[in-house]
């Protein structure tokens, strides 16, 4: 029999889905951004700032994906105001500009419409549950979580740019093991990407079930004959039976 007592949860396309055309949702954010940075007023030069702060992100996003350290979008941002000459642009406005680039973003995601009686169910039958986000800035995850309606259920909520490190970095899921004092052993993780959240969760000793029926996407098909998931489910809906199922059978050997 395997059982367990805490459940990870990943975030998007896991818990909630985006409904948007990618192109387009950051073309609308890059307006926003520099409409509420000031760009104007700051005499930016508009088009060929967004160029650099898009190709310094891209250049970004390829290095954590190989070293699983998050740069946050934050950083990225202030580095490059600096050495256009304000290193002294406000936090508080930098902070309001973000918000509005990610206001653009969030529009779009929603929550699947098993989530929240899933997670009720879970907590019902006594399961702990945690989440870990791989994401460029923290406000923009816990905008979304409270946006779908989710936070009441999770003990903790950990995102890569608040704790510097990203899924497959098992050192992300050891932070949620030793806060809440279970073994690894005694934890599964439930998510969509192989890379990060099956193969960071085997790595660390977690259990891991992969949840399909939003992981139709390159990097799942390139890594599909070398990460095997311990259990896979189309959605969430399944995940109870399924962990029912794994409590009830025999473990081999």
């Amino acid at each position: 029999m395997r059982s367990f007592d805490l459940l990870v949860f990943d975030l998007g396309s896991t818990l909630i889905y985006f409904d948007g055309d990618w192109p387009e949702v950051f073309a609308r954010a890059n307006a926003e951004l520099l409409q509420h940075l000031g760009a104007a007023s700051l005499d930016l030069p508009g088009e060929d700032f967004l160029r650099e702060f898009n190709a310094r992100l891209g250049s970004y996003y390829a290095e954590r994906d190989s070293e699983f350290i998050e740069y946050t979008t934050g950083y990225v941002l202030r580095t490059l105001l600096g050495e256009l000459g304000f290193p002294d642009y406000p936090e508080a406005q930098l902070r309001a500009a973000l918000q509005a680039m990610y206001a653009v973003s969030q529009s779009h995601w929603h929550p699947e419409e098993d989530v929240i009686p899933t997670l009720a169910a879970l907590r019902q039958q006594g399961y702990r549950l945690a989440l870990i986000s791989n994401a460029a800035d923290d406000a923009d995850v816990q905008a979304l979580i409270d946006k779908a309606g989710i936070r009441p259920f999770f003990e903790m909520i950990v995102t890569s740019a608040a704790a510097g490190i990203r899924k497959p970095n098992p050192q992300i899921f050891r932070i949620v093991l030793e806060k809440l004092g279970v073994a690894s052993g005694r934890a599964a993780m439930i998510g969509d990407t192989l890379g990060a959240d099956i193969l960071g969760a085997q790595n660390a000793g977690l259990f891991s079930i992969w949840i399909t029926r939003r992981a139709d996407a390159a990097a799942n098909r390139a890594h599909a004959e070398v990460i095997q998931p311990d259990a896979v489910i189309e959605t969430l809906g399944q995940l109870p039976s399924l962990l029912s199922q794994l409590s009830q059978s025999p473990q081999p050997g």
